[in-house]
């Protein structure tokens, strides 16, 4: 039997996160309003699918985001609104979500940069920041989910020291994976 991962309760909820130019903060049912106006072009969703959030949509999500974990325990949920510090404007959001695996924690990690926002670097920043934060606490192994279609999102991968292992789910996004630094290998 599988034991529930052990996440401690109030790691999502005090979590802030800091770069050169952007502060990445727990995300709060507050930001839905703000955050349905960053997430609201239709073409942010060109490749990976879906439509625009509404205000009531972000509300619902972000208050089950603000549990620090799944029912059952086994999957800790840290999610983040991404602001640029110089004028505290929300520019995207960066997720964790963080279970147990055979040599420690694991996370899965994803990213999503408005569209007035992009081509800035913000992505890049704020998935390093949380890929160094999360690899700070113990977590080992670090992947992502891309559509192959996404070219700045692997872009993003690669930057952040992330691969393409070659394996794919079912909705055909591939899997990258973080490889350590200095290590040469996977983190497993």
């Amino acid at each position: 039997m599988v034991q529930p991962m052990v996440v401690p309760a109030r790691w999502p909820q005090d979590a802030e996160v800091r770069t050169e130019r952007l502060r990445v903060e727990p995300v709060r049912v507050g930001h839905a309003e703000e955050m349905a106006a960053v997430l609201g072009d239709p073409a942010l969703y060109a490749i990976t699918g879906g439509a625009p959030p509404s205000v009531a949509d972000l509300a619902s999500r972000y208050r089950r985001w603000e549990r620090p974990s799944s029912d059952d325990g086994r999957e800790g949920w840290l999610n983040w609104v991404v602001r640029r510090d110089s004028d505290d404007t929300a520019v995207g959001t960066v997720q964790a979500t963080v279970t147990a695996g055979a040599h420690g924690p694991v996370a899965e990690v994803a990213w999503v940069v408005g569209v007035p926002f992009q081509g800035r670097g913000y992505a890049t920043e704020a998935a390093e920041a949380v890929v160094a934060w999360l690899v700070q606490r113990g977590v080992r192994d670090v992947c992502a989910h891309i559509a192959p279609e996404h070219l700045s999102s692997e872009a993003v991968a690669r930057r952040i020291g992330m691969r393409a292992t070659g394996e794919f789910r079912d909705d055909g996004e591939q899997r990258w994976r973080y490889r350590l630094p200095g290590t040469g290998r996977n983190p497993v």
